[in-house]
């Protein structure tokens, strides 16, 4: 089985047999195709697919798995599911395809069933949710022409933009603006809003999303709004998502993933587990402990009938990697997005 975690700032390959083991694993750049296009998305994966074929032996040419189950960031609609799933299917990898948005290879990854709600906040914020009837419901999840709200490029910017404000005196005092202003080394950020404006800096939002939560835990009033304003956002998407499912009141797990929301020390995750008690009392908030991957390698297994102890003997591999990445310094996987 060949699974695709397809992100915005990473891709990870798999492949897996029928018990659960694990054949390879490779890792590569983001290629999600809303960002950089179908053309380079497939040459992206079809590189690392072919690595992966190579790490595990298989014979080059030739099909390298009986099915591919790819979960990628920028396959929000139902529409681009289809378009995608043609487009990989082709690829002749192997007999069969399945594609999907990358949210519900993390709501796999957190449940034993691929049942619940998940929300991810990374570069971007999506939510899906299953019922255990099969139905669905989701969001679009286009950015703010649909209604979104954070995500790392947002809330850096936020960042950028209350600073500036409280520069030029049109906002509140912030101590955003003297931590941006050392981030780029500059006396006044003026000089950073002119330079991008000229196209002499190229401005990239996502770290100053970090940058914003370190000066949120120091106790700065401005910042601490913004997060406040991450954990309305995420209790509100789960929320609805329940409401929808009818599921308010059902024993339900909520699992969370994606870097921003999982890697701020348990700031966004401890208020969403008290927000959202006292809306589905019964639902169960949960952080993902393996990576998105093998959410796909999941629902891969369970469309090919995966023999039993597939799952915990693919969990277990995973567990076991991210404490060697944690014991000997690295970053765990499991928290991207």
């Amino acid at each position: 089985m060949l699974a695709i975690d397809g992100g915005n700032s990473k891709t990870a390959v798999a492949l897996v047999d029928t018990s659960g083991r694990v054949l390879a694993d490779v890792r590569g750049p983001g290629a999600s195709p809303q960002n950089v296009g179908l053309a380079r998305g497939l040459e992206v994966f079809g590189e690392l697919v072919a690595e992966a074929a190579r790490r595990a032996g298989l014979p080059p040419g030739e099909r390298v798995a009986a099915h591919t189950a790819a979960y990628l960031a920028g396959a929000d609609l139902p529409r681009e599911e289809e378009d995608l799933r043609t487009a990989i299917g082709a690829r002749g990898w192997s007999a069969t395809t399945a594609v999907g948005n990358d949210t519900f290879a993390l709501l796999r990854a957190g449940t034993p069933d691929g049942v619940g709600v998940a929300v991810v906040c990374g570069a971007g914020i999506n939510c899906v949710a299953v019922a255990r009837d099969g139905h669905t419901h989701r969001f679009p999840a286009l950015g703010r022409i649909s209604g979104d709200w954070g995500g790392g490029g947002h809330i850096g910017g936020e960042a950028l933009w209350l600073a500036v404000r409280a520069e030029d005196g049109r906002g509140e005092p912030t101590a955003l603006l003297p931590a941006l202003r050392a981030h780029f080394g500059v006396g006044a950020l003026a000089e950073v809003v002119e330079r991008v404006h000229l196209g002499e800096l190229e401005f990239d939002p996502h770290p100053l999303c970090p940058l914003l939560f370190e000066v949120a835990a120091a106790g700065d009033a401005v910042a601490r709004a913004v997060v406040d304003r991450l954990v309305e956002e995420v209790v509100l998407l789960a929320s609805v998502s329940l409401r929808r499912l009818a599921l308010l009141a059902e024993p339900v797990t909520v699992v969370l993933g994606g870097g921003v929301l999982t890697g701020t020390g348990g700031a966004v995750v401890g208020a969403v587990r008290r927000r959202l008690a006292e809306l589905a009392p019964r639902a169960e908030v949960r952080v993902v402990d393996v990576p998105p991957v093998v959410g796909a390698a999941l629902l891969g297994l369970d469309a090919l009938g995966a023999a039993q102890g597939a799952e915990e003997r693919l969990r277990a591999a995973y567990r076991d990697r991210l404490a060697g990445d944690s014991a000997a310094g690295g970053r765990p996987t499991g928290t991207g997005g």
